[in-house]
């Protein structure tokens, strides 16, 4: 069989950055054991992987997924990212009981301050008032 280029298979793919990508990833895939779909005919993997995407013996989306798959470096089932979200929602809602916990404190603090300070204002005005009544006697 003739030789394939990335021309040949352009009209696969919207960019050729993106075609390269996938037939490199594919070509490393092939390279590390997995079996082509077309047959091999002495070729390298990189001929390979362009005659797969001529082909389409593969479809995109699985391409696109593979490559994904290879450069992702976070993998979540759907379990986890639910878990993830009610785990976050409840130290969210922790947050927010200890600040509201921690305002009505404060608040009660202030309002001990102030009757304290009121209390002794009153005492030092009465304790004025006395020595102020003995000192006129």
């Amino acid at each position: 069989m003739a030789r394939i280029t990335v021309e040949d298979c352009i009209d696969k793919f919207p960019s050729r950055f993106e075609l390269v990508l996938i037939a490199s990833n594919r070509a490393r895939k092939l390279f590390s054991g997995e079996s082509p779909t077309v047959e091999i005919d002495n070729d390298k993997n990189t001929v390979i992987a362009l005659r797969e995407i001529a082909e389409e013996s593969l479809t995109k989306e699985q391409l696109k997924n593979d490559l994904i798959e290879e450069y992702q470096t976070n993998t979540f089932s759907e379990d986890d990212d639910i878990n993830e979200i009610e785990d976050n929602s409840d130290v969210n809602q922790l947050q927010e009981d200890e600040t509201i916990l921690n305002n009505s404190q404060h608040e009660n603090d202030n309002q001990s301050i102030v009757k304290n300070t009121e209390e002794t204002s009153e005492e030092i005005l009465e304790s004025s008032s006395n020595e102020d009544s003995t000192q006129n006697l």
